[in-house]
């Protein structure tokens, strides 16, 4: 069932989008050769901790999941595209990687949820317009959002700009309400046909968040149980924010 959150409830979303971003930036500082996946983690749950707030993600168990996630960020390297384990076999950032910070937070008992995909020292010109398309692609998401329109129209925007550029978009995965739960309707696909899916609401709170990949589209479950991978081993990048349905577009929550 798709919600519809109050005044109230957005001024808290408000406030925890912030620190959200906050967090997202003080992470992607500390992106660098010979870092470590644990200490991206661990540097994760002190800020949060310092803010009064709380992890999503941490002990979440998604449908279909086996176990509950067992970390409170998402780090996930070149072909890995999200849910990536930071603390289980902890991986070192080498110079020339990509790599995928996702982290929901929950501020007052709401939850927001935002990505971004960062740079790991100097990377390749294919890299670099991977970053730049993915992002772009969010970008013309969020301006696709309007009361009145449909989810179908977001994934129509993106796939109508990532499509000409050669990039997969993966289908299986894709965006979605965000507030009381990690996960709540409607979906939101990173392709579609215009006018089609659920009708966007003022007061509906979403994660809009492509996912582009340097080749195919598909994509295969590590045995972790979490990170999802390209099938062929080509890198991947993920930037997602949570955004609120406005009368006249959205109000993106988790940009400082």
């Amino acid at each position: 069932m798709i919600s519809i959150k109050t005044k109230e409830e957005i001024a808290i979303l408000r406030e925890g989008g912030k620190r959200h971003a906050f967090i997202l930036s003080e992470l992607k500082k500390a992106v660098r050769p010979g870092v470590s996946t644990l200490e991206l983690e661990n540097l994760s749950a002190e800020l949060i901790k310092e803010g009064g707030d709380k992890a999503a993600f941490l002990n979440y168990k998604p449908y279909g999941a086996k176990r509950p996630y067992p970390a409170t960020l998402c780090v996930s390297i070149n072909d890995a595209i999200v849910h990536g384990i930071p603390n289980e076999n902890p991986q070192i950032l080498k110079e020339g990687d990509i790599v995928s910070l996702d982290l929901g937070l929950v501020h007052k008992g709401l939850i927001t949820d935002a990505a971004i995909t960062v740079a790991v020292g100097e990377i390749d010109g294919d890299a670099k317009k991977l970053l730049s398309a993915t992002e772009e692609s969010l970008r013309i998401g969020i301006s696709a959002v309007k009361a009145g329109k449909y989810t179908g129209d977001i994934g129509y925007a993106i796939a109508r700009y990532v499509r000409p550029l050669g990039y997969g978009i993966i289908e299986e995965l894709a965006g979605h309400g965000v507030g009381y739960k990690v996960h709540e309707d409607p979906y939101v696909p990173n392709f579609g046909e215009k006018g089609t899916g659920e009708v966007l609401q003022v007061g509906m709170v979403i994660a809009i968040e492509p996912m582009l990949n340097e080749g195919s589209k598909e994509i295969w479950l590590d045995k972790d149980g979490y990170t999802y991978r390209t099938k062929d081993g080509k890198r991947s990048a993920h930037f997602e924010h949570t955004v609120v349905v406005t009368k006249g577009g959205a109000e993106v929550l988790t940009m400082l």
